[in-house]
């Protein structure tokens, strides 16, 4: 039976996020962008109203570019990559894989790839 309930935590424990996925961890994926290449997360998917912040949402980073629709959001103390306002689905956010408890990003593999680079929503 999957857990509908997780937590997700930056390194330093200092960002705590509450998830509710009744479906488990759907969809891992990789993006091809420059920003999530870069970055090289596993990220899995939650709508919205399925993510609160429980701790440190005074110590979020934000971090947006070029159509300025994603945000992503960085731990200001430990600099990890928590989680983002999706570009393809404004409605959800990705989540770092790496940063829910007891997840091995590694075991999740294979993972696919979405393409990133050339995203219907960038600008041309």
């Amino acid at each position: 039976m999957t857990k509908p309930i997780h937590f997700a935590r930056c390194h330093c424990g200092t960002v705590e996020l509450k998830l509710t996925l009744p479906e488990g961890l759907k969809d891992p994926r990789r993006c091809t962008c420059s920003m999530c290449r870069k970055r090289g997360a596993i990220a899995i998917s939650v709508d919205l109203e399925h993510l609160e912040i429980v701790q440190g949402a005074d110590n979020l980073s934000l971090y947006q570019f070029n159509t300025m629709t994603a945000k992503h959001y960085f731990c200001k103390t430990c600099g990890i990559y928590t989680h983002h306002q999706r570009r393809s689905n404004p409605h959800q956010f990705g989540v770092n894989a790496a940063c829910v408890d007891g997840v091995q990003p590694f075991e999740l593999e294979p993972v696919r790839y979405v393409d990133g680079v050339n995203h219907p929503k960038d600008k041309p």
